[in-house]
């Protein structure tokens, strides 16, 4: 992370706000390399207080368009006065995370807040690339890759996760009164949306549909699998680890009779550190259909990546991106025929 800089305070009002209230960054924090911690914890920073913005605010239209000012002032390089906000700043710009990203990120949020339902599983991937498979999509990119096929498979890990979430919090949701089945797989049982959210209980139908949910899910994971070897090799194990013991929950939820009304999936300690220890064959990983398109909802985020420049002095990572990038800087000096602009001695590629 060559010129990287957040002041000290700035990263320590990050990590103070996430401690003890976000596991997922805590165990994504135990399980990748210390060198993308600092990141990490700014982009989570970020994440955290966007939500809590639009979920606490009496207007959500406020709450989204004083987060879309703080989107646009970080993004022109004069964040506001806030440590999330330099914090941030300092990442989108030093990593190159196109404000798609985020953007997309806050929408996902909004529409969260708001109760919206959909209409068929298209509509729901749509929701879930935006709360998950932005965070997934910026977090490759804090790893130093932007290669199109690694970004559209940790789309997929973002989508995998959601709709395993949602299957699994399917009562407790409803309880609430959130619903995020889609609507068309209700009307196909014959479930009334409003009865079902007035007396939440579980029914052959309702496994149903949350087997077919997590049958959606278990495809993104089996997608995403393939894009694990396209990381750098010391955050191969960390992503494993987090694709499989979502992905056991889901097994969970399925040995509970698909019952996710009465009961809540909880993966027990023991299999969870057996998980991990599998999770160490990421380290080879595969890349045999890596190379799949995106998920359709995701296509944008994707080229959004495409289209925006690799950061001026960041050095990818990953043997596989660090030889496009030799070669563009070899390309370079060709053109322009100054070897000045390269001096090897000061190059540090890891």
């Amino acid at each position: 992370m060559t010129g990287f800089r957040i002041a000290e305070s700035d990263l320590a009002h990050c990590r103070h706000l996430l401690a003890g209230g976000s596991k997922t960054f805590h165990a994504a924090s135990m399980l990748l390399p210390r060198w993308i911690a600092a990141p990490a914890a700014a982009l989570y920073a970020f994440c955290r207080v966007a939500d809590d913005e639009i979920d606490l605010s009496q207007s959500k239209q406020a709450a989204m368009e004083r987060l879309v000012a703080r989107l646009d002032a970080a993004y022109a390089g004069d964040p506001q006065d806030d440590p999330v906000d330099r914090a941030f700043a300092a990442v989108v710009h030093h990593f190159g995370i196109p404000r798609t990203l985020p953007g997309a990120l806050l929408e996902g949020l909004a529409w969260d807040a708001v109760g919206r339902r959909y209409e068929d599983m298209p509509a729901l991937e749509a929701y879930a690339t935006r709360v998950a498979g932005t965070v997934g999509a910026m977090m490759t990119l804090l790893m130093g890759v932007r290669d199109t096929d690694a970004i559209a498979r940790a789309c997929d890990l973002g989508l995998g996760m959601q709709l395993t979430n949602i299957a699994r919090d399917i009562g407790e949701d409803a309880r609430e009164g959130r619903l995020f089945l889609p609507l068309s797989w209700l009307r196909a049982e014959g479930i009334a949306p409003e009865e079902f959210l007035a007396a939440p209980r579980f029914t052959p139908a309702i496994g149903r549909l949350t087997a077919r949910l997590l049958a959606e899910a278990d495809m993104h994971y089996a997608r995403a699998g393939a894009g694990i070897a396209l990381l750098p090799r010391d955050c191969r194990a960390g992503i494993g680890a987090a694709r499989v013991i979502y992905a056991e929950i889901g097994r969970e939820v399925a040995r509970n009779g698909f019952d996710s009304i009465s009961r809540r999936a909880v993966v027990p300690g023991w299999r969870k550190a057996v998980l991990l220890a599998r999770a160490a064959g990421a380290l080879v990983g595969r890349r045999h259909g890596a190379g799949e398109p995106p998920c359709a909802a995701a296509s944008y985020l994707v080229d959004a990546v495409a289209a925006s420049p690799r950061p001026r002095g960041l050095i990818p990572r990953g043997w596989g991106s660090r030889l496009v990038w030799a070669l563009e800087v070899m390309d370079q000096i060709d053109r322009e025929g100054d070897r000045r602009l390269f001096n090897v001695s000061t190059v540090n590629v890891d």
